[in-house]
């Protein structure tokens, strides 16, 4: 009897296990990500510092459940102040550079939640820097679709503005879904490698004299 109520209780413990089972979190576009299942995330190579300032770079991809978000960093490297309000403007090609189709989506609706606030005006200055993400999902829906993988990346800092290639860790495979998702640029912490700034001290009071009346 003993035995019986054992296993009974042991079943129950794994239901209830299974049942409060956390959803897995959205992925912050601004966190270095934690990279694909069973790879570890090696940094993009340093890009060179583009005619009109910035440089866009990747960081790397995180995985879950089949939802994937690569991190891009862009950073002021020039002298001006650098005026920055949307989406990053993304195309794909294959591994041959031929243009890969694809639906790009400004926010995620129909990929996943949270990625969807509105593009606010940024204007960084010089060594400051503004992150964004793209959003896929590795699924295959229709076996009479091939998928797709993407293995070259390139990035306009807004849609009208020069587009420049990134470097990939891994590629972009989109399954058979089409759709690729891209949040809208957001101000990014300061680089904690940048010396802070120490403040002036204030002015020393003036002191003056006391009334000889």
């Amino acid at each position: 009897m003993r035995r019986v109520v054992g296993r009974i209780g042991g079943l129950a413990g794994v239901a209830l296990l299974a049942g409060c089972t956390a959803t897995p979190a959205p992925v912050d576009p601004l966190a270095t990500p934690a990279g694909r299942p069973g790879a570890e995330v090696a940094p993009s190579p340093s890009a060179a510092c583009a005619p009109e300032g910035i440089r866009i770079t990747e960081l790397g991809v995180s995985a879950a459940m089949g939802l994937r978000a690569m991190g891009l960093d862009l950073v002021n490297c020039g002298t001006q102040p650098y005026a920055l309000r949307g989406y990053p403007a993304v195309s794909l090609r294959d591994a041959d550079g031929d243009p890969i189709k694809v639906t790009i989506i400004p926010g995620a609706t129909g990929i996943t939640s949270g990625f969807d606030a509105p593009p606010t005006g940024l204007v960084l200055l010089p060594g400051e820097r503004a992150g964004a993400a793209l959003l896929w999902r590795n699924t295959v829906t229709d076996p009479t679709v091939v998928a797709t993988e993407g293995a070259q990346l390139d990035v306009a800092p807004v849609a009208g503005r020069p587009a420049y290639a990134v470097a990939m860790d891994g590629t972009i495979d989109l399954g058979n879904t089409g759709r690729l998702g891209v949040s809208a640029w957001k101000r990014r912490d300061a680089d904690p490698t940048t010396e802070p700034v120490t403040p002036s001290a204030p002015p020393s009071p003036v002191e003056t004299p006391d009334n000889p009346l």
